[in-house]
């Protein structure tokens, strides 16, 4: 009987993944429009030509890089539905949202899906992309949590809430408006 050894990645698969797991720090840094292929290839330790192997074009990679960070952010969903104390819709709600307050500490995550955002707003490819993430998070959590379509939307609009109280730094501020901002939101 044969043992099974884990699969092992090619220089190719090695070099994507070291060029995706790059180009976040970059991107986040400097967003779509800030960052070259260049200074991603440099970072990663290949030349730029090697960078356009892999992904034909900048709007390859980052649309890459952003597929990738929703399968981080779903993945972290799932770990939190599946390690929930409790199987109703706002307990299972309560777990993922505190994994994804957790999940944007790391400030690369939620600073690429800042400039995501804002980049989708004139690239459709990344526009595409970037529906086609949320697609995916809305309907595997409206099925992991078996919350209501209010339920659902409180979720994400919450997440999106700590986007904005985390990359103001409002935490930093005492004030009634960030007090307000704030009231019942735990970040990391």
């Amino acid at each position: 009987m044969k043992s099974e050894r884990p699969r092992q990645l090619s220089t190719a698969e090695e070099r994507r993944e070291t060029v995706l797991r790059t180009a976040i720090g970059a991107f986040a840094a400097r967003g779509y429009w800030g960052t070259t292929t260049t200074e991603v290839a440099k970072a990663a330790g290949i030349s730029q030509a090697y960078v356009y192997r892999l992904f034909p074009n900048k709007e390859l990679l980052f649309t890459a890089v952003v597929e990738h960070c929703f399968v981080r952010v779903r993945s972290s969903l799932e770990q939190a539905a599946a390690d929930a104390r409790g199987g109703s819709a706002e307990v299972v709600l309560a777990a993922m949202g505190d994994a994804y307050a957790q999940l944007i500490s790391n400030n690369d995550l939620m600073l690429i899906q800042l400039h995501a955002q804002a980049a989708a707003v004139s690239e459709p490819a990344v526009r595409e992309t970037v529906r086609q993430g949320y697609a995916r998070l809305v309907e595997y959590v409206r099925g992991a949590s078996g919350g209501t379509e209010r339920q659902v939307q409180e979720f994400f609009a919450t997440g999106m809430l700590c986007h904005l109280i985390v990359s103001m730094g409002a935490d930093e501020v005492d004030a009634p408006w960030t007090r307000t901002l704030a009231a019942g939101i735990t970040h990391y």
